[in-house]
Parts: C-alpha cells; sequence; structure tokens
C-alpha cells in the first residue's frame, strides 16, 4: 500500500552522492577483470573524486542560481553518514542557511562478504552465493552478514513515517542508489518486477536528483513523482556526467 501523507514534506528530492573513489575502484576492476576492487578505506569512508566534487558543487552552484527550479531549495537536509554521501550535501548546501542532519537509515545496502568484489570474483571465490542469488533473484538475495534490497526497504519506511512531522517542508535526502530505488518502490507501490527493470535501465548519474512533490486528490494525499535521476545540474555545468555500467557488467552492487 502506498503511503498517504495528509501531513508531511511538500517535496521531497533524492540526490545520489557524487562520484567517489569506490565507484572509480569498481570500473577499474570491470575493465581488468578484477576479482576485487584495490578500494583501501571501509565503505563508510569511500570519499568523493575529485569529479565528485566537481559534481556537488555543480549542485550547489545550481541550487544558488535556481532555489532548486520548481523546488525552490531545501528547507530540510538529511544525509547518509557515509562519507561521500555527507561530503555531497555539504559541498551542496555550502552557503545555504540549511542544517544538515545525518540518519543511518540512508545509508548504502550492506554487501556483508561480497563487499569490494565484482561479479567475476563473486563466482570465483563464493559460487555458492552466486547461485544462491541466481535463484533467490536481486531483490530478496540477501549476502551473508549483508543486507538484501527488500531490508533496504524496511528502513525507507522506517524514515518515512518519521519525515511526516516535516509538515509543508522541502526534504532533500543525499543517500545512494539502491536506497533511491528503493524509495521508488515504496512510494509508487512498485512490486519486485518492475523495480529490477527500472534498475536495467536507468544507471542513476552520481549526483543526480529524483523529485516528489506531495499532492492530494480522491484517494488522499501522496508523494508524486515529477522527475527521475535527473543530472541537468551536472551537465550545465564543466563536471563530468558518471553513472555506473549496465547491471550485467557491474560489481556486486553500487559503491
Amino acid at each position: 500500500m502506498r503511503p498517504r501523507w495528509q501531513a508531511g514534506p511538500s517535496t521531497l528530492v533524492l540526490v545520489r552522492h557524487g562520484e567517489s573513489l569506490g565507484n572509480q575502484a569498481a570500473a577499474a576492476a570491470r575493465a581488468s577483470g578484477a576479482e576485487a576492487l584495490e578500494l583501501r578505506e571501509r565503505d563508510a569512508d569511500v570519499p568523493l573524486s575529485e569529479t565528485g566534487r566537481h559534481q556537488a558543487r555543480a549542485l550547489g552552484a545550481w541550487l544558488a542560481e535556481t532555489g532548486g527550479s520548481d523546488t525552490g531549495g531545501p528547507t530540510v537536509a538529511v544525509a547518509s553518514p557515509y562519507r561521500r554521501a555527507s561530503d555531497t550535501a555539504r559541498l551542496a548546501l555550502e552557503g545555504l542557511e540549511v542544517p544538515l542532519e545525518h540518519d543511518e537509515r540512508l545509508r548504502e545496502r550492506d554487501l556483508g562478504v561480497l563487499d569490494r568484489l565484482t561479479g567475476t570474483g563473486v563466482r570465483a571465490r563464493h559460487p555458492q552465493e552466486a547461485e544462491r542469488r541466481q535463484h533467490l533473484g536481486k531483490f530478496y538475495y540477501q549476502p551473508p552478514s549483508g543486507e538484501s534490497w527488500a531490508d533496504v526497504a524496511l528502513r525507507v519506511r522506517s524514515l518515512l513515517h518519521d519525515l511526516a512531522e516535516y509538515d509543508g517542508e522541502r526534504v532533500w535526502l543525499f543517500t545512494h542508489q539502491a536506497v533511491i530505488m528503493s524509495f521508488r518502490l515504496v512510494l509508487e507501490g512498485l512490486d519486485e518486477t518492475r523495480l529490477l527493470e527500472l534498475d536495467r535501465q536507468v544507471r542513476i548519474p552520481n549526483a543526480s536528483v529524483t523529485t516528489y512533490h506531495r499532492t492530494g486528490h480522491h484517494l488522499g494525499h501522496h508523494l508524486e513523482l515529477a522527475s527521475f535521476a535527473d543530472a541537468a545540474a551536472v551537465d550545465r555545468s564543466s563536471a563530468h556526467v558518471t553513472r555506473e555500467a549496465p547491471a550485467t557488467a557491474r560489481s556486486a552492487d553500487a559503491h
């Protein structure tokens, strides 16, 4: 059932973090056929790349110039505590009088024992897990000591319940690809098949925005999708638009 919003944000904007060193390491590992990413930091500490910092600043320049287009800019900002998302928020909000909060429910999906492995690495080092994932499907598969996409959706449902207190506010959330897709699942009442189809079709660009507006009709109040994976702020700048490779070529998941 889709959440109804008799009270809550008037606008909800989901921002994917700028390109990270993890994104770069994943691309390099895919290109070389490596089993694992060359990355020393734990996932929570992976920083933005130079391109990622440029993308975050481009988003900030767009906000300063346009006020966030039809969104009017944020009145509330909440970020994943993971460094790449938190730094994206800090750079994008620089100069704006918007306090930044953090919420662990916006963190990236935990890949457990498969963290830092490419698809090649999972098949080579954990063949039984590769078979189990193939059998269960991406949405319900839970890596050992990690999370499934269904687990992430539970986090999103919990956070949305708490966001109801921000009545009439323009809430911006700085987060990660799997979390943004889980918001689409929950807010639009998507099923597993439609969600995974979207994930195959659309690679959410770094520092892109996905926007919902609250609307009322005879079935109640909902947050309705206005734009998805919009990279216009980065595209209009000198920063490069970056995104993950198609799902068939990606590592265990996005970083």
